[in-house]
């Protein structure tokens, strides 16, 4: 069943590597739980999910994380009966224990700094500080997440560009602006780059 639903989820929704690693987790976690019961996925009914969350709680689990388990239990047995493996969805009437709203952590401009300036000092040799330095500036400044910036392709960022086309979740597309210290790190670094690509193609 979890095999078949992650397989679903990355054809059908495309959904990222991360995402079906967690669903995966969640879900055979349940799974060991109704295990214990003595009962399957095909047998196991509303109070088992209800206890299954109790446990959650009990175990000392967020709220988030409560919450993210349900998402998967849920999700599986609505995609059980959509394929016929079940005649009812057990998960329809729970709810949820809702995620725990909490305001984004940030760093001071101190710390910044200090980020900036060990990404810019750290590294074996110069093409490894100044990539270092450009993947900090770039997060900086964009606010991207790392998945988005590791997987820009160089063409992007060719040209001194003063925006750059990034692709996220959903393969949804946005620009997204860079500073001053951001294209220089960015332009620096395409600079040694290319220049050790050409040296080591001449060798």
């Amino acid at each position: 069943w979890i095999s078949a639903f992650l397989e679903a989820q990355a054809a059908e929704l495309d959904a990222a590597r991360n995402t079906l690693l967690g669903y995966g987790r969640d879900l055979k976690d349940f799974a060991a739980f109704i295990l214990h019961r003595s009962r399957t996925f095909e047998e196991a009914n509303q109070d088992d999910i209800e206890d299954y969350l109790v446990s959650c709680a009990a175990n000392g689990l967020s709220r988030a994380t409560r919450a993210r388990r349900l998402s998967a239990v849920r999700q599986l047995f609505r995609f059980a009966f959509e394929e016929g493996w079940r005649n009812d969805n057990p998960s329809l009437r729970i709810k949820g224990p809702g995620m725990e709203r909490t305001l984004p952590k940030t760093l001071s401009e101190t710390q910044v700094n200090a980020l900036l300036a060990a990404a810019e000092t750290l590294g074996k040799s110069e093409a490894e500080r100044a990539r270092n330095l450009c993947l900090m500036e770039l997060l900086y400044a964009t606010g991207m997440r790392v998945s988005e910036l590791v997987s820009l392709p160089v063409q992007a960022a060719r040209g001194d560009p003063e925006m750059i086309l990034v692709r996220g979740k959903g393969e949804k597309e946005r620009l997204v602006p860079l500073s001053p210290p951001a294209r220089r790190a960015l332009a620096n670094w395409l600079l040694i780059r290319d220049r050790d690509e050409e040296a080591r193609r001449l060798s």
